[in-house]
């Protein structure tokens, strides 16, 4: 019996094809576009890359408010949003413009949470578009979880990549490899317990090729922590 997990860990030969596949379905490409509202998803890994790429996109007029989303996780002792919002006034970005979302410890929780904290500032009904700002290895999830929780809004990404490699070069890069083939397995059950919704005018969940015994890139991904 398999235990939960094992479907990250199996060694898996892949095709270049198959490579590909994954990358456009787990880090899909949109235009960024400026928005009402910006909505950074709190992250307790490469803080400061977040937060400089943020405070470039405020200097060129791409978003008037800033949400930031996130609570204590993994045993910190202070909410991701306020460690993040901090780095951001240090470069310079005004207090005023932030709106802090500090309890959120998933996905689900940063939209539903980050939603409800941003109508207490504003009036959601003139928040028509929203730049999301999250992990380059994550950001389908975070755009199928504003499709979801959050329907309605014109979106556009602006996807963080901290590895150090270019994300068509995600499978070379230990941790890359293993966040990306983790979204990519969770997505469908996530799916399935409705906490997603697929995204309009994108692909669907790919079909690989690979099968036991195929010639092609060997993977032995880890779990992310």
């Amino acid at each position: 019996m398999r235990s939960q997990g094992d479907e990250h860990c199996i060694d898996l030969a892949m095709t270049a094809d198959d490579l590909l596949s994954i990358s456009r379905y787990v880090m899909p490409a949109l235009p960024l576009r400026p928005a009402r509202l910006g909505f950074l998803f709190g992250t307790r890994h490469g803080v400061d890359e977040f937060c400089r790429a943020t405070h470039a996109l405020w200097q060129r007029g791409m978003f008037e408010r800033l949400l930031v989303s996130g609570g204590a996780t993994a045993g910190q002792s202070r909410p991701e949003a306020d460690v993040i919002a901090e780095r951001l006034i240090e470069l310079g970005m005004p207090p005023s413009i932030l709106i802090l979302e500090l309890e959120a410890t998933n996905t689900g929780e940063n939209v539903i949470l980050g939603r409800r904290q941003v109508a207490q500032s504003m009036d959601l009904a003139e928040v028509d578009s929203v730049l999301a700002i999250g992990k380059v290895c994550a950001m389908r999830r975070y755009l199928m979880t504003l499709a979801r929780h959050w329907p309605g809004i014109t979106v556009s990404a602006c996807a963080v990549n901290y590895f150090g490699l270019p994300a068509e070069r995600w499978h070379e890069h230990a941790e890359f490899r293993a966040r990306v083939l983790a979204e990519f397995h969770k997505i469908p059950h996530y799916l399935e317990q409705d906490f997603l919704r697929e995204l309009e005018g994108h692909a669907p969940y790919p079909v690989l090729a690979v099968t036991a015994g195929t010639a092609g890139v060997r993977l032995t991904p880890a779990l992310p922590r």
